[in-house]
């Protein structure tokens, strides 16, 4: 299948296509703004006229917009229905599990192979072996589409036929990543307010990073089997560090809404009395 089409041709859109066309693949595009396909069509794309005969020019199509609610008042019109009847679409937009849930029922009714995709990776990333994509919906469509997104990411992962996998993973993986950002940046102020280099912690960080994700991958085996008795780090010991976040904070006189959130949930979690449990029990007042 060396056909491929995709719609929207955003920063992140037009990459793809880009990269599909280097891989060795014929790639219709559409996009509201012809402008953004000119440079495309000089490397060998298609332009198609409206969205339906981009469809019916593959079997596979790709669309990638800002969000579903734009993605699906694209196509959910009766001429692109009747072309995407009996093909592939992979949803790479951005969207909630909800909306993916919706968008199956969608493609259901419309007799679509629907597959729901996230990327976990910038443009500049795409087709390396770096970048990801989590993918869940139609093993049909997985199957068929399965080529063509291993070109676009060197990690392919299908999360199964539960077609709110791949958005509730997306969601999780930015969770933890904002959850990062949070800790980090309230750890820069640290930083500065003892006259300390930011850049040299942020190398250190990067060397610690395997340490990190295995104390990560501990917490959820914790979380996984509910065993939190006989804890590496008690809830009780983290609310020592927190309370020394907030120490330090005040007499550095830095802001402290980041140690002050820490400090509510550990707080919610001696009261419930899981302080001598391990740290993992925290998502026990989350719950």
């Amino acid at each position: 299948m060396n056909n491929v089409t995709v719609i929207g041709l955003g920063s992140m859109g037009a990459t793809l296509a880009r990269v599909l066309l280097k891989k060795g693949y014929q790639v219709t595009v559409w996009n509201r703004s012809i402008e953004k396909a000119e440079s495309l069509l000089e490397d060998g794309a298609i332009l198609a006229t409206s969205v339906s005969s981009a469809i019916s020019a593959s079997e596979v199509s790709i669309i990638c917009l800002s969000d579903y609610k734009a993605s699906i008042s694209i196509l959910d019109t009766k001429e692109v229905k009747r072309a995407l009847s009996g093909r592939v679409l992979i949803e790479l937009s951005t969207g909630s599990p909800q909306q993916a849930r919706d968008n199956e029922l969608w493609a259901q009714e419309n007799n679509v192979e629907y597959l729901d995709g996230a990327i976990a990776a910038s443009p500049l990333q795409m087709g390396n072996s770096e970048a990801t994509i989590f993918t869940s919906g139609s093993l049909i469509a997985y199957k068929q589409s399965e080529q063509i997104l291993k070109c676009l990411a060197g990690n392919v992962l299908y999360l199964g036929e539960q077609v709110s996998a791949a958005s509730s993973t997306d969601l999780a993986f930015l969770s933890y990543l904002f959850g990062s950002y949070l800790g980090f940046f309230h750890a820069a102020r640290i930083l500065e307010s003892d006259g300390l280099r930011i850049d040299d912690f942020g190398s250190m960080i990067a060397h610690a990073s395997q340490v990190v994700g295995e104390v990560i991958k501990y917490e959820s085996e914790v979380i996984q089997t509910e065993t939190y008795d006989n804890p590496q780090s008690s809830i009780n010991m983290c609310m020592t560090t927190v309370e020394l976040f907030m120490v330090q904070a005040h007499e550095a006189n830095i802001n402290n809404e980041f140690p002050m959130f820490a400090q509510g949930l550990f707080k919610r979690a001696l009261d419930a009395g899981y302080g001598n449990e391990e740290v993992a029990a925290l998502i026990k007042v989350m719950r």
